[in-house]
Formats: C-alpha cells, structure tokens, sequence
C-alpha cells in the first residue's frame, strides 16, 4: 500500500499561532514538512515560530494576517512564494466566535464572523489552487464545528459561518477532485482551547493534539482515498 508522506511537503495553517492550529502545524513540522503559518499579531506568530522551531527543530516561517481581508491574504501568499516556494497543503484554521440572538447581534460581528470563518476561507483556496495545480495535485482541510449541523440559541453568525463552510468544502471537492485536489472537513465538538476563555478549558474535551492526529491520519492516507469529513466529539462528555 503506497502512503502519502509529508516529508518536504510545503503546507500553510491559518490561525497556526495556537490551540488547534498551533498543534497541527507542530504536527506537520515533526512529520517532516515545511510549514507557514499566520496569526493575528505579528508578536504572537513570531513568539510561535520561535517556539515551534525550538520544539521540533523545523522548517517554519510565520507572518501576521487579518484572513478577513483579501488583500491582506494576498500578501501572505506572496511571502509563502518567497519562503516556501511551492504549496502542498493548506489547512484552514483561523476563526472567531461571535454570538448573540440576531436582535441583539450588531452588523459589524455578523461580517467579521463571515469574513473570518467562511469568506477567507474562499480566498485561501482561490489563490492556493493554481499552486496546486503546479504541483499536480494538493489537500485542503478546512476545520469546521459540530456547529455545521447543529445550530444553537446565539449562534447565528457562528452557525451560519460554519454550515457555509461545509457546503462550500463539498462544492470545491467536486469542482476539483479530477486535478489531484483532495478535500477533507474536520468537524471537532468541544475543544479545550482558549477560543472560548478560560471556561473552555477543560481535560473532558477533545485536545488540540487529538484534532492534529485526525489531520495527520487524513493528509496520509493512500491516494486513491479521500476522507472527505471527520465528526470528532468528546468520549465521555460532562454531565
């Protein structure tokens, strides 16, 4: 059985500064790959590219990016030309959570909560493809939510976000399937990260490095096969 390995891949992770992008970009950096990751300030990516390259002695390279706007995304590709050369992987991480009933909810976080988890989304793949396609072939894994299927009481933005997220997930793996362009979504439940503040955290919820392993467990399967969407949930939830 041939398995696809990530030695000298080059692949870039959004939001790879920390909690659940962090620990995948530390993952393919021990897998032996090239990485590139972007946060939203440009202390806190460099503090993460020290770190990360102290921790697993990688190829890595960080650069601030507000992924909600396009020319800002425009940018960051143009420093993952100069630094990585070429693109294997993508992995759409960065979001934000916005929430409050729609009564309540203002214009303003309705927009970023789209512009950050759905619309950057489009303009990562959009620019990555022709890369891809240069490479003959490439994988895209857009970590969605639980909240793709399950809406809740002040959730509209967040929800709307992330079921656009897998629609629009399922229509760029049928639109690029036959190039080489794999397509998975990873839809973890709770997550003990800081996304949520210091409440989120918590040793009942799936880890970080747990959603890193279903990464790495899809970015390596054989060819032929494409995990198109993981489900993740916690094993013994609280009460």
């Amino acid at each position: 059985m041939s398995i696809q390995k990530l030695v000298g891949k080059k692949a870039i992770v959004t939001g790879g500064t920390r909690g659940i992008g962090r620990a995948i970009a530390r993952m393919l950096l021990e897998e032996g790959a090239e990485v590139a990751i972007c946060g939203r300030s440009e202390a806190g990516t460099t503090r993460a590219v020290s770190e990360l390259r102290g921790e697993t002695g990688g190829c890595i390279y960080g650069a601030a990016c507000d992924v909600s706007c396009p020319e800002a995304i425009q940018k960051f590709f143009a420093f993952v030309d100069d630094k990585l050369g070429s693109l294997d992987i993508l992995v759409n991480n960065a979001g934000v959570g916005r929430f409050g009933s729609v009564a309540d909810l203002e214009a303003g976080e309705w927009h970023r909560t789209l512009d950050t988890n759905l619309n950057s989304v489009f303009h990562f793949c959009h620019l990555a493809i022709p890369r891809f396609r240069a490479r003959g072939g490439g994988f895209v894994v857009n970590i969605s939510s639980l909240a793709a299927r399950n809406a809740f009481a002040g959730g509209a933005a967040y929800n709307a976000s992330k079921f656009g997220l897998n629609g629009f997930s399922e229509a760029l793996m049928l639109d690029h399937r036959h190039e080489g362009i794999r397509v998975c979504v990873v839809m973890p439940g709770s997550v003990s990260t800081e996304f949520s503040g210091a409440a989120g955290l918590a040793s009942w919820k799936i880890q970080p490095q747990d959603v890193a392993e279903v990464v790495r467990m899809v970015l390596t399967m054989p060819e032929r096969t494409m995990v198109s969407l993981v489900e993740m949930r916690p094993s013994r939830p609280a009460k």
